[in-house]
């Protein structure tokens, strides 16, 4: 059995408001608490957006009353409210900003909707972006412009990393993330490799039981799952990666399965024992995952320490992953059948047992604004 401290996922949808039929700050909580996460940075791209003070009290209060974890919310950057965000900064979790493909009130059209954003907000929080290739290039060039700390979300390709390496090399305030699926699965949803998470039935073309490709609609992801090559250039530049996301994602199987499957996937019950899988395979040390799930998120987002707050994990543990025994309510996993190492067996937040041996114990509105101060 191994102690670690909580960790935090700067990175999640809750689906709350708009979409609850697919998770909520109850059920996405819970899940958080389950794969050992006490502490969530809920994303704003919600129906309707959380984009301005009336939008973020409003989920701060249903978060109030459901959430079981620590929380806090981010707001979006809209084309027209980059005075109206910045004036309630100190109450959100930072600023995100959707660079490429998004639609409705949080599209940013062109570069000069960027500069009222980089011009206004205040810099205690990075500004966070969904930017992807030549967009990541431009809005690190404008985070250099404007002496703002910028936070790049789930990169996933060789250029990324390299031109972050050499941002960061030359002084510029960048930091990034990685998910998951970005490390372990490849383009077309097969996973990365046979040696890390045996055994995979590499023939099993639909459904990605154990540890096969995943079919068409459940690979879609934003940004895409990409080449080989790409995936071995993240792991050989890990040094010069924050901070481990999931970008926790969840759609229904019915959704994923359909004509039109939307992007995204399920991800705050695998994160540990994905990673954890990959220590027991020398790819990655516990200082790694205590740095980037916890060291890095805090220092980056400016986040409280959680006093009297750790996962014990039973570090030997070999087991099958299934949908069947998590919390989300989404229902599915792409690492559905994936043979992994190391099981969350207990949960302590700031004193009190919130999850032992597959039960939540953390009742509704446990969970802390930690923001609610400012």
């Amino acid at each position: 059995m191994i102690k670690l401290p909580g960790l935090i996922d700067p990175h999640v949808h809750l689906r709350e408001p708009g979409a609850t039929h697919k998770e909520d700050y109850d059920t996405g909580t819970a899940s958080a608490l389950a794969g050992g996460v006490t502490m969530v940075l809920a994303m704003p791209n919600t129906k309707p957006p959380i984009f301005d003070e009336a939008t973020l009290d409003g989920v701060l209060a249903t978060a109030k009353n459901k959430a079981r974890c620590d929380y806090a919310q981010y707001l979006g950057a809209g084309p027209d409210n980059a005075a109206e965000v910045a004036r309630v900064a100190p109450k959100a979790a930072a600023l995100k900003m959707y660079l490429d493909s998004t639609f409705g009130q949080l599209r940013l059209d062109d570069m000069t909707l960027w500069l009222e954003h980089f011009r206004h907000w205040p810099g205690e929080t990075p500004i966070v972006v969904h930017a992807e290739s030549r967009s990541m290039a431009a809005a690190i060039w404008m985070a250099q412009m404007f002496d703002k700390p910028i936070h790049i979300a789930h990169i996933s390709l060789r250029e990324e990393i390299l031109l972050i390496k050499e941002a960061k090399q030359r002084g510029i305030k960048v930091t990034c993330e990685v998910c998951p699926h970005h490390l372990f699965f490849t383009e077309g949803g097969f996973p990365c490799c046979c040696e890390c998470f045996p055994p995979l039935d590499l023939e099993n073309s639909g459904e990605g039981q154990g540890g096969g490709r995943l079919s068409a609609g459940r690979a879609e992801v934003r940004p895409r799952l990409s080449t080989k090559a790409d995936v071995d250039a993240l792991w050989e530049n890990l040094s010069f990666i924050d901070c481990f996301a999931t970008d926790h994602a969840p759609h229904t199987l019915s959704e994923k399965d359909g004509d039109n499957p939307p992007p995204g996937f399920p991800g705050l019950e695998t994160l540990l024992p994905l990673l954890l899988t990959a220590v027991s395979e020398s790819r990655l040390t516990i200082d790694d995952i205590i740095e980037k799930s916890v060291i890095n998120p805090r220092k980056i987002f400016n986040l409280p320490e959680q006093s009297e707050t750790w996962v014990e994990v039973d570090e030997n543990a070999r087991y099958e992953i299934k949908a069947a025994e998590m919390h989300s309510r989404c229902g599915w996993t792409p690492f559905e059948g994936w043979q992994v190492r190391g099981r969350v067996t207990r949960v302590v937040l700031r004193g009190e047992e919130a999850y032992r041996d597959g039960k939540i114990l953390a009742r509704l509105g446990f969970g802390n604004n930690i923001r609610e101060n400012s």
